[in-house]
């Protein structure tokens, strides 16, 4: 399990072994205050544009890519997958509905906005591609890893050759779900034991258990994926959480670069 290595974000040990500039973001570093304090890096949450954009600013020059490379997508918790080519700007590629953003070109940053959601970070060793993917529980059922790995292998002769990475999130220790959410995310993998129930409490779901699944699933392999440590609920000194703080909370970016 890779740990952290600096306040302001995390990298996985696999991801940058493979040559992949990346980062999982936390909620320090930056400019913002209040309930944004400091490093918000999504301009829909109520923060002044100019902090939010003086921190993605920071966002890009820590993942080595100018501000107009680094792009994210306007989520919706669906499983829609956006490529995206050097010919897009990142302001009409912010405008695009979807929940996986993949790059196929050297030098361009695919990043997903997190506030307790599971974020994930795949790559390709031998191509250099690489995709972002952001999967709440919605995103879960429906399967937007499988969809974003798959387009990420699309036309790719030969063995797999993925690394991945998933980043901090609402842990299964605090993301309690009613019995319907419950069965409905049972039946992702029913193979993998992801509902808890706790004595006398709600279900509780290991969505990163399910997640790794869904890798798995899509042709990583088990050993190519880290996991990258966290709870956004639990630890607010270090994350925003939306189920913790409410609409007034910030959200992290996790972002990675095709390699060239």
């Amino acid at each position: 399990m890779t740990e952290p290595d600096r306040a302001d974000y995390l990298v996985s040990e696999r991801l940058l072994s493979a040559g992949f500039r990346h980062a999982f973001f936390t909620r320090r570093g930056g400019v913002s205050t209040g309930p944004y304090a400091t490093l918000n890096l999504s301009r829909s949450v109520g923060d002044e544009t100019e902090q939010v954009e003086a921190n993605l600013a920071r966002a890009a020059e820590a993942v080595g890519v100018p501000r107009a490379r680094l792009y994210v997508l306007a989520q919706v918790h669906g499983a829609e997958v956006v490529e995206i080519t050097p010919a897009d700007g990142p302001e009409a590629i912010a405008r695009r509905p979807g929940d996986a953003l993949l790059a196929r070109a050297g030098g361009l940053g695919c990043g997903v906005r997190i506030a307790d959601c599971v974020p994930v970070l795949v790559a390709d060793r031998v191509t250099g591609a690489v995709a972002a993917i952001h999967a709440g529980w919605r995103g879960v059922v429906a399967d937007v890893v499988g969809a974003a790995v798959a387009r990420l292998r699309a036309g790719v002769a030969g063995a797999p050759a993925l690394v991945a990475a998933i980043g901090p999130h609402i842990s299964a220790a605090a993301f309690e779900v009613g019995e319907d959410v419950a069965a409905t995310l049972g039946a992702v993998a029913p193979e993998v034991p992801a509902v808890l129930r706790p004595p006398g409490g709600r279900p509780r779901v290991d969505l990163r258990a399910l997640v790794r699944a869904e890798l798995v699933r899509a042709g990583v392999s088990h050993e190519a994926i880290d996991d990258v440590a966290g709870c956004t609920f639990s630890e607010p000194e270090r994350f925003f959480s939306f189920r913790r703080d409410g609409p007034r909370s910030g959200r992290h970016l996790a972002a990675i670069v095709a390699r060239g």
